[in-house]
């Protein structure tokens, strides 16, 4: 068991004042309530009630799907009713980087039933873990998360329309450890305030964008995995903050660099922790089970795009050649294709999945990798030959969406997706995805009016 996990009864003799009782939603941001800490018990017997419309508005908290009814979970004729987090006291933690605050995140159910919201990123993840349990399987994954960081104040630089980005860092910088020096006064409280969270960080450098940075995390569950994702995020937005500085985990926030990614690195133990993906006599080692594997998500993935890329901003990157991935491509040590296989040894074998961008919901897109890679190992699926050298130089994979719009269609009308995650669900994602994409189309961009404006 993880030595942070706090227990209720210690919280004032800590010196907490108050505890974050808190969800992803659909976007993956915390939301929830702030609970003085004397009335934490409280909650833990009857739970906190939080409005179904923060699974129901876009990034803005637009509310014109919710008004016009195109969601069952929340409409204007069922009222927009309120759902109940139940805490999940596995996850209490320090939220080191805020004074006095602990974080505990939770599961919506409905008021009267108790049962889970399925459409909840959390409860989806734990369904499919689960799955994963009932076939002897357990397994493991770890996410690199790539952003931007500027000098610019966050509510100056706002005010200003994002204009007049000042990078931390103004050349290429990729693994240079001077120009990580020069903001190890940010980094190493960053790094101490996640440690004593309990959020456990493998490795930190400066990255190739300018102003850009990656942190890695320890491997191991996928839900663990989730949660440290989410906590992370929030701490660097707040530690951003409080220093003055402005972060973007857009996919591609800045033209003239690449984008930020969010790497998955996923493998599979059998009940007694032996690696399923290894073989001695295999070609690269490369289990049957692990081609299965590999095979199943390559094949579904252009379902999940509306979860691996849930932004319109993240067909940016996806679409570039900048190593974020390349259609239905696999290949062994090779950067350029979506899925890499990775390892040397058992305990390293792995897969990396390169497509998903830093815009992505955590708990959907590893919601989204499992169920694919269960589905190729139940359906014994063949896995294509692997990509040698460079895979943008291939024919494009005609098969993928370019855009949110199409993948919006694609995961409807998905009988996978239909059936991993529900038909209303599936249609709930596609009118948030759609909606999305029709508001980008509605809007005159600086490109049209540069391109345009005085000379057609």
């Amino acid at each position: 068991m993880n030595r942070h996990i706090l227990k209720p009864e210690d919280l004032r003799d800590q010196g907490f004042h108050t505890v974050i009782v808190g969800s992803p939603d659909l976007q993956g941001r915390l939301l929830g309530r702030r609970i003085p800490v004397e009335g934490f018990e409280r909650v833990l017997k009857e739970g906190v009630e939080v409005c179904t419309c923060a699974w129901a508005w876009d990034t803005t908290q637009s509310l014109s799907l919710v008004e016009s009814g195109a969601f069952e979970l929340c409409n204007y004729a069922n009222g927009i009713p309120d759902v109940r987090l139940r805490p999940d006291l596995s996850t209490l933690r320090r939220a080191a980087w805020l004074e006095g605050v602990a974080i505990c995140l939770a599961d919506p159910v409905d008021i009267k039933t108790e049962e889970p919201m399925t459409i909840s990123p959390r409860v989806l993840l734990k369904k499919e873990i689960e799955a994963y349990r009932q076939s002897g399987l357990v397994p493991k994954a770890g996410t690199e998360l790539e952003f931007y960081l500027f000098r610019n104040d966050p509510r100056e630089l706002r005010e200003q329309g994002f204009r007049n980005l000042r990078p931390t860092t103004l050349v290429a910088s990729d693994f240079m450890i001077h120009e990580g020096n020069a903001y190890e006064w940010f980094f190493r409280k960053l790094r101490d305030d996640l440690k004593n969270s309990g959020i456990e960080m493998e490795a930190a450098q400066s990255e190739y964008g300018l102003g850009q940075w990656e942190m890695t995390f320890v491997y191991g569950d996928p839900l663990e995995m989730a949660d440290r994702h989410l906590l992370y995020k929030l701490a660097v937005r707040d530690s951003a903050v409080a220093a003055g500085l402005s972060v973007s985990f857009m996919a591609k926030p800045v033209n003239s660099q690449p984008g930020s990614s969010c790497h998955v690195h996923f493998s599979i133990l059998d009940e007694s922790g032996n690696t399923v993906f290894w073989d001695d006599s295999a070609d690269h080692n490369m289990s049957e089970t692990m081609r299965y594997a590999t095979a199943g998500v390559l094949q579904h993935i252009p379902e999940f795009m509306v979860w691996y890329a849930p932004t319109v901003n993240a067909y940016r990157r996806v679409n570039s050649t900048m190593v974020a991935g390349s259609g239905r491509t696999w290949g062994h040590e090779n950067r350029t294709v979506s899925v890499r296989r990775v390892g040397s040894t058992p305990s390293s074998m792995r897969f990396e999945f390169r497509l998903p961008g830093a815009d992505t919901n955590p708990y959907l897109t590893l919601a989204g990798l499992l169920a694919s890679a269960r589905d190729g190992i139940t359906n014994k699926s063949t896995l294509c030959p692997p990509t040698t050298g460079n895979a943008y130089a291939l024919p494009p994979d005609t098969g993928m969406p370019t855009h949110l719009g199409e993948a919006a269609e694609l995961f409807c009308e998905s009988e996978f997706v239909q059936e991993i995650i529900g038909k209303e669900n599936a249609r709930h994602f596609k009118e948030l995805a759609g909606d999305e994409w029709r508001q980008f189309q509605s809007s005159v961009t600086d490109w049209e009016l540069d391109r345009y404006f005085d000379r057609i």
